[in-house]
């Protein structure tokens, strides 16, 4: 039987990130596999995401990882560049831009000395500071707001994924395009995984970066893991009127919008009775119709002729406990780590969880970050770790 120090299931953004850490850390000598079944990452939610970072999150372990992950994407050129060709992620420091009403006002003061103490570099603005700063933005039912100066943007999210996939493989990492169906376990080790094909391959450390496939291989080794997929719709929209300046705006209401090219991308989560699990890709137009189109058009200047150019659905693998991953080893099978359930936030802190991951391959434990409340303790204890900036 093949067999490999460490395999990797799963090389999209967080996957491909373990495998850049672990293949550029010089003490690691292994044998690493990644294991995708789709090369083309046509749905995967990496690439169908809107491909955005923020700092301005309410748990100090999510501002750090999306803090790291902003020093990253700024020296990205130098990390992954491979025989001198350097990546280009496209990345465009535009800011995120949260509104609050009167009801949201103290949750978002408080979230923002979080982050002020943390060193995010964010402002406050009230109703008057909005509506100097962005006079195309109608803030008469608003509080104020909270605004990212630096280190927040979008990117190019194909473009992150190949470029940490082609540096670990220059690093020595092996990518095999196929399909897991199981993990085989005995006597709280994994020892391989079984492929589609009925094929074995050998493992001495394995890391479950499924996404939406996640749960199906956890309990194949008798695990029940509290991750869920569940759609999420994104329309490109253009309107004559214009937005300059324009951030990654949050509407109290939960709808997002933000600038691509000649237009905007636009979104809102379900309500949760309308939210069930999902596996198809069927765009749901009438979330645009009923819930995002009427936002915008009260919010924005000339908003009310807003048009649809194109739209598509992409899955998030959702924590149905509490909307943050579940990262770490499993305390029933010790060679098994888990980073899943990243709830829409796999992109922008697939840097610092890839890199957890490599140090906990490597040393059994934190060395930059501590991440331990993320773990499985608080999922077997129910005990849910609240996020209260979730988009």
């Amino acid at each position: 039987m093949e067999r490999f120090d460490v395999i990797i299931i799963g090389g999209a953004a967080v996957g491909s990130a373990a495998a850049y850490f672990l293949a550029a850390e010089p003490g690691f000598d292994g044998t690493l596999l990644v294991l995708e079944q789709d090369f083309g990452y046509s749905r995967c939610a990496t690439t169908l995401s809107v491909a955005s970072i923020r700092h301005q999150f309410s748990l100090p372990e999510n501002i750090r990882m999306s803090m790291f992950g902003s020093e990253f994407i700024a020296r990205s050129a130098d990390a992954l560049a491979v025989d001198g060709e350097a990546p280009d992620l496209g990345f465009r420091e535009g800011g995120y831009l949260f509104l609050a009403d009167a009801a949201h006002w103290a949750t978002l003061r408080a979230n923002h000395l979080v982050q002020r103490e943390l060193g995010a570099d964010v402002v406050l603005l009230d109703r008057q500071g909005l509506r100097k700063r962005f006079a195309w933005l109608r803030t008469d039912d608003l509080a104020g707001g909270s605004l990212g100066l630096s280190g927040e943007g979008w990117l190019d999210p194909y473009s992150l994924l190949m470029a940490m996939r082609r540096k670990a493989i220059s690093l020595g990492a092996v990518y095999r395009q196929a399909r897991v169906a199981a993990l085989v376990c005995s006597s709280g080790q994994v020892h391989a995984v079984e492929l589609a094909d009925g094929q074995h391959i050998g493992c001495g450390t394995l890391i479950n970066a499924a996404g939406t496939g996640a749960a199906a291989l956890a309990r194949s080794a008798g695990i029940e893991l509290p991750v869920q997929a569940r759609k999420r719709c994104v329309f490109h929209v253009t309107s004559p009127a214009s937005t300059p300046g324009c951030p990654l705006l949050i509407d109290p209401s939960g709808v997002y919008l933000r600038p691509e090219g000649q237009g905007w991308l636009c979104g809102v989560a379900p309500h949760e009775a309308d939210d069930p699990p999902s596996e198809d890709f069927e765009v749901q137009h009438e979330l645009f119709e009923q819930r995002i189109w009427p936002v915008l058009a009260a919010r924005i200047d000339g908003f009310d002729a807003l048009r649809v150019q194109r739209a598509w659905a992409g899955h998030y693998d959702v924590s149905v406990l509490d909307h943050n991953m579940i990262l770490g080893v499993h305390p029933s099978i010790a060679n098994l780590l888990f980073a899943n359930g990243f709830s829409g936030h796999g992109l922008q802190h697939a840097p610092a969880v890839g890199r957890a991951l490599a140090e906990l391959v490597l040393h059994g434990g934190w060395r930059t970050l501590n991440l331990s409340r993320l773990g499985w303790a608080r999922v077997l204890a129910r005990s849910p770790l609240r996020e209260t900036n979730v988009v």
